[in-house]
């Protein structure tokens, strides 16, 4: 909105009927024309009755700041009869008092006309201010017009020093005051402006303000009015060439006459019929491709009635679409109850390999603390031996107690061997893992996790948890729609749903036990390959990759669970864990054979790293054979002599373990593990510290009884492995010593000995460089 300029008033002029109502109106109070307007009525007044006016402008003017109640008593004074001047005092007192009520008189007559002719607005204003103005009592009004009398009365000036005694002259006969009455020159004559009140300076303010907000308010609605208009002109859209009045103020709207000075282009007939033409030819247009659309949507009605029409009377179609529904809603409920299962199925296969686990690192632990409480206390023995006999040897109770430990567990299988009339049993060579307390407790435990494993199933349909049930429903499908089972790739799917099932019935499965039931006859195993000859049947199907579900369960599932047992329960050293082990390790790897594929490959390797991982850190932990002095090994009833062949059966039944892989692992793998780890390192070394006799040949005869045929089967093989060089020296060398000795039976042992290991060559020399040439048919018999 614009700066409006601040706004002047000024007092409202008083109404009167005298002369005075012809000089200027009075300014507010305060303002300096007060005194400007003093002094040119002060010089220009005449003597005698112009000092009287000049005595009356300061009361006047006065009077008008005070309102309309002076303007009312300057009427009485100058009607009031001049008085004489020989009148007495009590006479004048009679006349003011008359003229006092005169004055009241005209006052209250002068402000009821006022009121009648002012208006409501202006009267209502005046009302607020006459209620601030102080009206002046009887007295005060009388002493006033005594003052103005005196004034009248003086001839030159009016005096400014009230306190002067002023001389009485020149005035009228006719006057009511004596010449020597005293003024009242106490109440002096206002020439400036008085002070204002706090009320009346907010009662101006209270009707500048009221005026001032009269005017904005006007102002602000000529703006809304405009801003309104210009609103009303964006949101309408306004027509070229006419104007569309939208003020909202009490005028009429005016319309926008026709200008005739515009010129418009020249009308031709032709123009209008091209344009005609062009119009036509468009709704033409637009009416022949609703045609069209219209036409379409007909067929389109058409086409979807027809086929509705065959699909209600098709009832093939209507089991077709029943048979895939059933179907989907079973395989959600099938996923949705194997993911709440699989859940109670870890943990009770986490719990059972935990017990094993446990059952397995009790049994290794046993053995290698009786193992280094024997070494030690047989060390213990040789160092007594040397020392004085004076000195007894001290044994800790722990030791002890392990040793006595192990003596009784050795008599009992003593003579649980004879009992079973098994004579040649080597010490050393038995597994070592009688029931104790601690196997008691193992059964326990396993007979709780069977208990929790029986109840995982219990509330769940057979169709959801038999094997059998869940293939003979995708057996309906691949029979039924063929197409379509083999464009969802079910047989990658198969392995995956059967994977929960298959674990849940490995549970109860430990592989390294001789009476563990084997996979083929599993009812997981069984149902997998009924499901898979039934696909063979379709002589269409037989590339079909249905034959490849039992491989990838195995890769999947099997040889995870296997591998498990390999890395953290297999015990090399026991003979028994072995061979079941090697059992189902070669089932797994047969069925491998059938499908070859880089899964499969990538499976087999998984099992296998495992199992020569295990073997060398066996051969490595478990191997120990002492050497002593011959003097301690001479008796073979000493204990050093006893502990040394027993670390000697114990390594050579671990190497017989070893060798028993060799169908399964690479000969170059068994050579290095077999050969040249332990042979080499453990078992040569024992022999070379033994007394050469017939125990020697016997061992050397079990150690090439372990070594496999398969290795030796070729014939044109004279020399052996370069693994062997070892032990064949140490066999030339044995039989050196023995063919000069009378003990020369062992001779013939050792080159049949050479012979089986294919160090013809050898066998060869050493019988030529010892005329043995009755051993010649030995080898010509090779």
């Amino acid at each position: 909105m614009a700066h409006r300029p601040k706004r002047t008033f000024r007092q409202r002029r008083a109404d009167s009927s005298d002369s005075d109502s012809t000089q200027e109106p009075f300014a507010e109070p305060g303002a300096p024309r007060e005194h400007a307007d003093l002094g040119p009525a002060e010089e220009g007044l005449p003597s005698g009755g112009g000092r009287a006016e000049a005595a009356e402008l300061p009361r006047r003017a006065w009077g008008r700041s005070r309102g309309r109640v002076w303007a009312s008593s300057r009427h009485a004074a100058r009607a009031a009869p001049r008085l004489d001047r020989g009148s007495d005092v009590p006479e004048s007192r009679a006349v003011d008092l008359s003229t006092d009520e005169e004055d009241g008189t005209h006052r209250s007559s002068e402000t009821k006309d006022d009121q009648s002719s002012s208006s409501n607005s202006s009267s209502s204003l005046e009302e607020e201010f006459t209620s601030l103005v102080n009206i002046p009592d009887a007295a005060f009004i009388q002493a006033a017009y005594r003052k103005r009398e005196l004034a009248r009365a003086q001839e030159d000036y009016i005096s400014l020093d009230v306190k002067h005694a002023f001389t009485i002259s020149g005035m009228r006969k006719n006057t009511e005051y004596p010449e020597s009455e005293p003024d009242d020159h106490e109440n002096i004559i206002p020439f400036t402006p008085k002070l204002q009140t706090l009320r009346q300076k907010m009662a101006e303010e209270t009707a500048a303000r009221n005026e001032e907000t009269i005017e904005d308010s006007e102002e602000d609605k000529k703006y809304q009015d405009i801003w309104e208009q210009q609103q009303m002109r964006k949101a309408v859209k306004i027509t070229k060439g006419r104007d569309i009045d939208l003020s909202h103020s009490s005028e009429s709207q005016t319309v926008k006459k026709f200008d005739a000075s515009i010129s418009f282009p020249p009308v031709n007939l032709e123009i209008i019929k091209k344009q005609l033409n062009t119009r036509l030819t468009l709704l033409q247009d637009t009416h022949r491709s609703h045609l069209r659309e219209y036409e379409k949507y007909i067929q389109d009605v058409k086409s979807s009635k027809s086929t509705i029409q065959n699909l209600e009377n098709s009832s093939n179609q209507v089991l077709n679409f029943k048979f895939y529904k059933s179907m989907k809603v079973y395989v959600d409920n099938l996923i949705d109850c194997l993911n709440k299962k699989i859940i109670n199925i870890q943990e009770i296969e986490s719990a059972m390999h935990a017990l094993l686990v446990k059952q397995a690192m009790i049994f290794m632990k046993r053995r290698q603390d009786e193992l280094k409480h024997e070494s030690a206390y047989l060390q213990q023995l040789s160092r007594k031996a040397e020392m004085s006999t004076n000195r007894s040897l001290a044994i800790d109770e722990k030791t002890q107690w392990i040793l006595e430990e192990i003596e009784s567990r050795r008599a009992r299988r003593r003579q649980a061997r004879v009992l079973s009339g098994n004579c040649t049993h080597q010490e050393g060579t038995s597994s070592d893992d009688e029931l104790s307390s601690d196997m008691i407790d193992f059964q326990k435990s396993q007979g709780d996790i069977l208990q929790d494993h029986k109840k995982i199933f219990e509330d769940v349909h057979d169709d959801f948890c038999n094997i059998q049930n869940i293939l003979l429903k995708f057996q309906q499908w691949r029979e039924k729609f063929p197409d379509s089972y083999y464009e969802a790739f079910i047989s990658l799917c198969i392995p995956k749903l059967l994977n929960p099932l298959i674990r849940f019935q490995l549970i109860d499965w430990n592989p390294l036990k001789f009476d563990s039931i084997g996979l083929k006859q599993m009812p997981w195993f069984t149902s997998i390959e009924e499901f898979i000859d039934s696909s063979m049947e379709d002589s269409k199907k037989e590339d079909s990759s249905d034959k490849k579900i039992l491989s990838t369960v195995i890769s999947k599932t099997i040889i995870p669970r296997l591998t498990d047992f390999v890395e953290f329960i297999w015990d090399p050293l026991s003979t028994s864990q072995t061979t079941n082990l090697i059992t189902q390790s070669r089932m797994i790897l047969e069925e491998h054979s059938t499908c070859e594929n880089e899964v499969i490959s990538k499976g087999k390797q998984d099992l296998l790293k495992p199992i020569v991982s295990r073997m060398k850190k066996a051969i490595d932990d478990d191997v120990f054979i002492p050497l002593y002095p011959e003097s301690a090994v001479e008796n073979r009833m000493s204990p050093h002599s006893k502990f040394q062949e027993r670390q000697f059966w114990s390594g050579l039944k671990l190497f017989r373990n070893i060798l028993l892989w060799n169908e399964l692992l690479p000969e170059d793998t068994l050579q290095e593990l077999g050969l040249g780890k332990l042979l080499n390192r453990y078992l040569i070394v024992a022999l070379l510290n033994a007394i050469p006799g017939p125990d020697v040949v016997k061992k050397c005869n079990q150690i090439a009884a372990c070594l496999p045929e398969k290795w030796f089967q070729n014939s044109a093989m004279r020399t052996s492995f370069p693994q062997l060089e070892n032990f064949i020296q140490f066999l030339l060398q044995s039989a050196r010593k023995l063919s000069t000795s009378e003990i020369r039976d062992e001779v013939k042992e050792i080159i049949l000995i050479l012979v089986k290991i294919k160090a013809l060559n050898q066998a060869e020399s050493f019988i030529e460089e010892y005329h043995l040439d009755h051993l010649k048919s030995v080898i010509k018999e090779v």
